[in-house]
C-alpha cells in the first residue's frame, strides 16, 4: 500500500494559505504599478539584493525537486555538474550580453527588440515562437511538478492542485506585473534557501558514512570517470539548460530593471553561485538516494530521502515546493505578458493602443487554461523541459553570435535556425529514450550503432549546435573569398 503523508484537505489548506500570503503581498503593493514600462521592468531601480533574490528565485522552480535528482540516477555526477552549470551559466553570459544590450537600448524592455533590429521581422517572429513555446512549456512543467508532488504526498488529484496554483498566481501577477514578481521573489527566495539548507542537514545527518563513500560503495558507476553517460549527460544538460535560459524573457526583464551595470553584474555573479550550489545539491541528492535504494523512482529520488511520517518535514517540503513554484510561475506569466505587450503588434496589428494589456490578459488566461489541461495529465517534467530546450538550442548560436558577427544576415539566420531545429528533432528521443523520428522510425534501429541509440538526447542537442556553427562558418568562409 502506498504511503499517504498528508490528507488531501491538509495539503490543499497549506497550498491556499501560502498562496493567499503572496496574493496579499501583491495587492498591498499593486498601487506602485503605474504604467506599461513599470509593469514590464519596474522603475529600473532594482538594487543588488532585490535583483539577486529575484534572479535566483525565478530560476529555481519546483523542477529542481525532480529534474536534477532524476537526471543524476542515470547520468551520474556528470549530469549533476552539467545541470548545475547549465542553470548557472546563463547568468554569467548575461554578465557580458546584458550591459551591451542595455547600452544599445537604454529604454529597452526585451531581448526581442535587439533581435528585430539586428535580424529583421522574420527572425523576430521565429524567435517569438521559440520564446513563447519555451515559456509555455516551462509553465506546464512547473504546474505539473507541484501537482505531482501534492498528489504524491496526499493523493490529491492533479487537476485540483493545478487549478488552485494557477488561480493564485493570476490573482496577483495580472494585477501588478513585474514589480510584484520582484517583491514576492524576495520572500520566496528566503523560504527556498532556508528550507533547502535544512534539507541538506537532515539528509546528510541521517547517513552512517560519508555521502561520497556511500555512492562509491553502492553506485560506483555514477561517479566513475570511465562511465560514458557522466560526460554525455553532463554536456547535454549544460548545452540544453544554458542555451534555453538565454531566451528566458524573465531574465532579460531583470537585466533591464537593474539600477546600473555594476549592480547588474554583481547580482548576476551572486545569483549564479547560489543557483549552482542549490541545483548541484538537488542533483547530488539523487546520487545518494540511488545509493540507498537501487529501485527508487528517478523523479522521486529526492523525496525518497527526505519524506517520512513527520508532518513538520512534509509540510515544510510542501511550503518549499509552493515557494519554488509561485516564484517561477509568476515570472513566467509576467514574461509571456511582456512579450505580447512589447511585440504584440508584430504578431497581430490589433495588439496596440491602450487596450493591449487587457487583450494580453485574455491570452494569458487562455494559455493558463491550456496549461491546466496539460498539467492535469501528469506528463514527464524532465521530458517537457528537454523538448523546449531543443527549440531554444536551435537558435542560440545564431542569435547570440550575431552580437559579434555582422555577417549573420536575415537569410543565413533563417536557414541556420530551421536547419538546426529539423536536425535536432530528427534525433530527439521519444519518451522511452530508445528511438527517435529518424532512429527506429524513418530508419530501422539496426542501421545505427548502440552508441547512437543510447545517446540520442546528446546527439540531438549537439547536432542542433553543430549545424549552426557549420553553416555560419561556411558562409563566413565563402564571403571571405568574394
Amino acid at each position: 500500500m502506498e504511503k499517504i503523508y498528508l490528507s488531501a484537505q491538509t495539503s490543499l489548506l497549506v497550498t491556499i494559505l501560502v498562496g493567499l500570503f503572496f496574493v496579499g503581498l501583491g495587492y498591498l503593493n499593486s498601487k506602485k504599478i503605474q504604467n506599461k514600462s513599470n509593469y514590464i521592468i519596474g522603475n529600473k531601480d532594482e538594487n543588488t539584493f532585490s535583483l539577486t533574490t529575484s534572479l535566483s528565485a525565478s530560476a529555481l522552480g519546483a523542477w529542481i525537486l525532480f529534474g536534477p535528482a532524476s537526471a543524476a540516477t542515470w547520468g551520474g555526477i556528470g549530469a549533476v555538474i552539467g545541470y548545475a552549470l547549465g542553470t548557472a551559466t546563463p547568468m554569467l553570459l548575461l554578465y557580458n550580453f546584458g550591459p551591451k544590450i542595455r547600452k544599445e537600448f537604454s529604454k529597452g524592455l526585451s531581448l526581442t527588440e535587439f533581435i528585430k533590429k539586428r535580424f529583421g521581422l522574420g527572425v523576430l517572429k521565429i524567435s517569438l515562437f521559440l520564446i513563447l513555446f519555451y515559456l509555455t512549456i516551462f509553465l506546464i512543467a512547473e504546474v505539473t511538478a507541484i501537482a505531482f508532488l501534492i498528489n504524491f504526498v496526499s493523493k490529491t488529484p492533479l487537476w485540483i492542485t493545478a487549478g488552485i496554483t494557477l488561480i493564485i498566481c493570476l490573482l496577483y501577477i495580472l494585477k501588478g506585473g513585474f514589480k510584484l514578481s520582484i517583491i514576492t521573489d524576495k520572500y520566496q527566495f528566503i523560504v527556498i534557501t532556508v528550507l533547502i539548507f535544512i534539507s541538506a542537514i537532515i539528509i546528510l545527518g541521517k547517513l552512517e558514512i560519508n555521502s561520497f563513500e556511500l555512492i562509491k560503495q553502492n553506485a560506483s558507476n555514477l561517479v566513475n570517470s570511465k562511465y560514458l553517460p557522466n560526460y554525455t549527460a553532463g554536456l547535454t544538460f549544460f548545452i540544453a539548460v544554458a542555451a534555453t535560459n538565454l531566451f528566458h524573457q524573465g531574465n532579460w526583464q531583470r537585466v533591464f530593471a537593474a539600477k546600473n551595470n555594476l549592480i547588474l553584474k554583481k547580482s548576476l555573479i551572486y545569483s549564479s553561485i547560489i543557483i549552482f550550489i542549490i541545483v548541484f545539491w538537488m542533483g547530488y541528492s539523487g546520487l545518494i538516494s540511488l545509493s540507498l535504494n537501487s529501485n527508487v523512482i528517478p523523479d522521486l529520488a529526492f523525496f525518497d530521502l527526505i519524506l517520512n511520517n513527520n508532518y513538520i518535514i512534509t509540510i515544510s517540503l510542501l511550503v518549499l515546493a509552493l515557494a519554488l513554484t509561485l516564484s517561477t510561475i509568476d515570472t513566467l506569466i509576467n514574461a509571456i505578458s511582456s512579450i505580447f505587450i512589447v511585440n504584440g503588434s508584430q504578431i497581430n496589428k490589433s495588439f496596440s493602443g491602450k487596450s493591449v494589456r487587457n487583450k494580453t490578459n485574455y491570452i494569458i488566461i487562455f494559455i493558463c487554461i491550456l496549461v491546466f489541461i496539460l498539467a492535469s495529465k501528469g506528463f514527464s517534467i524532465l521530458y517537457l523541459f528537454l523538448l523546449a530546450d531543443l527549440f531554444c538550442c536551435s537558435a542560440v548560436v545564431t542569435i547570440f553570435y550575431g552580437f559579434f558577427n555582422k555577417n549573420i544576415n536575415y537569410q543565413l539566420s533563417y536557414l541556420s535556425i530551421f536547419s538546426a531545429l529539423i536536425t535536432g528533432l530528427l534525433f530527439f528521443p521519444s519518451t522511452s529514450y530508445q528511438s527517435s523520428i529518424l532512429v527506429g522510425n524513418l530508419l530501422p534501429l539496426e542501421f545505427f550503432s548502440p552508441i547512437v541509440i543510447t545517446n540520442l538526447l546528446f546527439i540531438s542537442f549537439a547536432a542542433a549546435i553543430i549545424i549552426q556553427i557549420l553553416l555560419i562558418a561556411f558562409y563566413s568562409l565563402r564571403n571571405s573569398f568574394k
